[in-house]
């Protein structure tokens, strides 16, 4: 990102000023890759999370570590993280149903229907691939994040992230070739 240069260098100046840019620039995408983690009923607090954790990180810095940082590498170390410890936690409370009774009407239910259907296939076909490689594919393709990042982010070589998303792809292709959705 272009704007991450001047972002870091206003942050390494204050944090409380330059934070809200910060948020600005990353939210929607780091909420974007979270969800496809935690699912969306859990995404925005562990996104919020995420960024408080950044926030209270950057004010334990000094202005040559804030310098430092490749900003969306570093968020989404944290918000790995964060998934990683909310799957824990979770794998260790049963499951609770909840009954909700508000019903969209027309076409809204549809396209509801419909994002559910195709999120909930999404995160089997994901569930298929190991860990690694389901964080590579979807920093990748879901975030948007360049190697590099992903590297940074997983704390792996450039080259071990290059053959998790490669090896992600063609899990995902033969998982849906087996459907026979191709």
């Amino acid at each position: 990102m272009a704007k991450a240069t001047g972002l870091v260098d206003r942050l390494a100046v204050d944090v409380d000023w330059a934070f809200p840019d910060l948020v600005l620039a990353y939210q929607d995408r780091l909420y974007s890759g979270v969800r496809s983690f935690v699912g969306s009923a859990d995404a925005e607090d562990v996104t919020q999370e995420a960024l408080i954790r950044a926030h209270k990180a950057l004010h334990s810095y000094d202005e040559d570590r804030i310098r430092q940082l490749q900003v969306s590498a570093w968020l989404w170390t944290i918000a790995i993280n964060l998934c990683r410890n909310w799957a824990r936690t979770r794998s260790r409370r049963p499951q609770t149903v909840q009954l909700t009774f508000d019903r969209p009407s027309g076409d809204e239910a549809a396209d509801e229907a419909i994002d559910v259907v195709m999120l909930d296939g999404w995160k089997q076909r994901l569930a298929g691939l190991s860990e690694a490689q389901r964080v590579a594919v979807v920093l990748r393709h879901v975030v948007g994040l360049s190697y590099r990042e992903i590297a940074a982010a997983t704390e792996r070589p450039v080259g071990t992230a290059k053959t998790d998303v490669s090896r992600g792809l063609a899990a995902l292709r033969k998982i849906i070739s087996e459907e026979g959705t191709l």
